[in-house]
């Protein structure tokens, strides 16, 4: 017997490698469409999932979150429990709970924070293969970090956007980021109320351009002002990406 309606909230992490990104798309399978299906038959009704950041193919997160609505009677807090039962390894649900029927995950302002991780060393480290960019080439953390500065507030990132992206604008604004190294590993980290498609790949190739000696780290602020994706480095690889903090307006 049906229970009366309710929104559940579920936060998501996910190894995004063997996945074409979060978005349920005709061409591969997503992380959106394997949990509509694993909920579909847990709740034995049509699930239909919300996200709140729709990473690309490739990428990873640690705090991802959805929602859905349901009239089954298993408590929200239980459906964690049972979801993780039905989901591939790669993909787990760490918190459900009830959430009020009228909360618009689409309306809500988020902050979210992406790390790209790179591993700068003579070889590479095959157990962070999946989830790091390797480098040989020495990098100036420091130069890094001068040019990342330029890219902090509010600006226009078109030339971070991958051309022909359907967005309304390309105003973002970027709240931090910081280039931080612990021994071969190198961090990159960016913090902000929204990124454009493949955003902060392009910010993470160009500030490995800077960091080779390839490019000024004033460079970075001429980049910004030209508007073309032309001016500004390479697209890093989507298996450094990591969502790793995601906060939402009215959620703890």
């Amino acid at each position: 017997m049906e229970g009366e309606k309710k929104r559940v909230l579920l936060r998501v992490a996910y190894d995004g490698t063997a996945y074409h990104g979060w978005q349920r798309q005709p061409n591969g399978v997503t992380i959106q469409e394997t949990l509509e299906e694993a909920l579909t038959g847990l709740l034995r009704e049509k699930i239909t999932v919300t996200g709140a950041s729709r990473t690309d193919a490739g990428v990873h997160a640690l705090c991802n979150i959805a929602v859905f609505d349901t009239c089954a009677r298993i408590p929200a807090q239980k459906i964690c429990y049972a979801l993780n039962q039905r989901l591939p390894e790669d993909i787990r649900i760490t918190e459900s709970r009830e959430a009020a029927l009228d909360f618009d995950l689409k309306k809500c302002r988020t902050q979210k924070t992406y790390e790209y991780k790179i591993i700068n060393a003579a070889f590479p480290d095959p157990t962070k293969r999946l989830y790091s960019h390797f480098t040989y080439f020495p990098c100036n953390v420091e130069r890094m970090n001068m040019a990342a500065g330029c890219l902090v507030g509010e600006h226009d990132f078109k030339s971070f956007c991958t051309v022909g992206a359907q967005v309304e604008t390309t105003i973002r604004r970027v709240t931090d980021i910081r280039v931080t190294r612990e021994g071969k590993e190198i961090t990159i980290a960016v913090s902000g109320n929204g990124f454009l498609y493949n955003m902060v790949r392009i910010i993470a190739g160009t500030l490995l351009e800077v960091g080779y000696g390839r490019m000024e780290p004033e460079r970075v602020r001429q980049i910004l002002e030209s508007r073309d994706r032309r001016n500004a480095g390479p697209t890093a690889p989507a298996r450094g990406l990591c969502l790793t903090r995601l906060e939402v307006d009215g959620l703890e």
